[in-house]
C-alpha cells in the first residue's frame, strides 16, 4: 500500500467459532459511508453479500470486501480466527487478494 492509503479507524477483536457474535452470522450492514475488510487469520469462512447474491470463500490471504450499507453475512466453515477492520473511505486492497477484476475494485 501506499502512504496515502486508507488506514482502518477501528478494529473488531479477533473472534473464534467460539466467539463469532450472532450478529455477524446473520444479515446486518455497515452505516452509510463505513468500508469494512474482513481478514480470516486461520481457517475459512463463507461470506455471503446478499444484495446483489453473491459469496465467497474467505481465508487467509483472500479478505472480504465490505461496502457501505451492504447486508451479508458470514457463515463458520469450521474453525477459524478472523478479525474486521472499518474504514470511512475506500480500503485500497490487492485484486488478488480480494478475488475482483480491477473494475470491481472500488476508487
Amino acid at each position: 500500500m501506499s502512504a496515502s492509503a486508507a488506514e482502518p479507524y477501528k478494529r473488531s477483536p479477533v473472534f473464534d467459532e467460539n466467539t463469532l457474535p450472532a450478529g455477524l452470522r446473520r444479515e446486518h450492514r455497515t452505516k452509510p459511508g463505513v468500508w469494512g475488510i474482513i481478514r480470516v487469520l486461520e481457517g475459512r469462512l463463507r461470506y455471503r453479500v446478499l444484495d446483489p447474491a453473491s459469496e465467497t470463500i474467505l481465508e487467509p490471504g483472500h479478505p472480504g470486501l465490505v461496502r457501505p450499507d451492504e447486508s451479508h453475512l458470514v457463515e463458520l466453515l469450521g474453525p477459524m480466527r478472523m478479525q474486521v477492520e472499518f474504514y470511512n473511505q475506500p480500503p485500497e486492497l490487492c485484486t488478488e487478494d480480494l478475488g475482483l477484476s480491477p473494475k470491481s475494485v472500488p476508487s
